[in-house]
């Protein structure tokens, strides 16, 4: 049988990580964006009040 080779991010370095999607509206249109960025925990509430 053949072995599975599976990564995660459950090891100790990546659990302290966070996908944060926030909806930007742009300034020139006015259409909806979303922006993707990858933050550590502690960051992340800091983050989402600007």
């Amino acid at each position: 049988m053949a072995k599975k080779v599976v990564a995660t991010l459950k090891t100790n370095d990546g659990r302290g990580f966070a996908k944060v999607i926030k909806m930007v509206k742009s300034p020139k249109s006015g259409a909806y964006m979303f922006k993707e960025q990858m933050l550590s925990i502690d960051e992340v509430k800091e983050n989402l009040k600007k």
